[in-house]
């Protein structure tokens, strides 16, 4: 018997008869647990469609929270890009404006300018025509600015006249006719439009 147990064909077919046997002996179907318990902890009641999970029910609140914020963020965000946009075309308009100012500006001190060249021109050829001791006189009284901006249209030899008849008047006017001097000889003033 034990030769016919050790022949191949015959073990392959006993093993699979013995794994069926214990199979059958030993099987045992579990009990489904009881509704109650399900429905407890899973609020399991009805098909299964109708199934619902605690955790997933607070995930997705959670995410539905979540996207409230986001949109709220994303709206205050767009709000905030539109009143950036309008500053930024309130600040071109200022800034436009500004510049426009300032180019009419600069044209108005120009042709003050080109007036005042013309005024101080005329003044000192009235004080040329005066003589050197009244034309210091009617200087003296100036500020030493506007001095300098006359003496500047006069010639030379006209200048060192008012400026000699200036000093001669005493210590403190030789001290403010060299400061004067000093101003003229700092000027940037062009001799070319005597």
């Amino acid at each position: 018997m034990i030769k016919l147990l050790a022949h191949p064909w015959l073990s392959a077919p006993a093993g699979v008869f013995i794994y069926l046997l214990s199979t059958v002996l030993f099987w045992q179907t579990p009990k489904p647990p009881p509704r109650a318990a399900l429905k407890n902890a899973y609020h399991f009641s009805g098909p299964s469609w109708n199934f619902s999970n605690p955790e997933a029910d607070q995930l997705i609140a959670e995410l539905k929270i979540e996207r409230k914020s986001v949109e709220q963020r994303g709206q205050q965000l767009d709000e905030l890009a539109a009143r950036l946009q309008n500053e930024r075309v309130e600040l071109a308009q200022v800034t436009q404006t500004v510049h426009q100012l300032q180019v009419d500006f600069d044209k108005s001190v120009l042709r003050v300018k080109d007036e005042e060249v013309g005024n101080l021109k005329k003044l000192a050829k009235v004080y040329a025509g005066m003589t050197p001791e009244t034309a210091a006189a009617v200087l003296s009284e100036m500020d030493n600015e506007s001095i300098v901006r006359i003496l500047l249209y006069l010639k030379e030899t006209e200048t060192a006249a008012i400026l000699e008849a200036l000093a001669k008047k005493g210590e403190p006017e030789a001290r403010r006719t060299a400061e004067i001097s000093e101003q003229v000889r700092l000027s940037t003033h062009s001799s070319t439009t005597k």
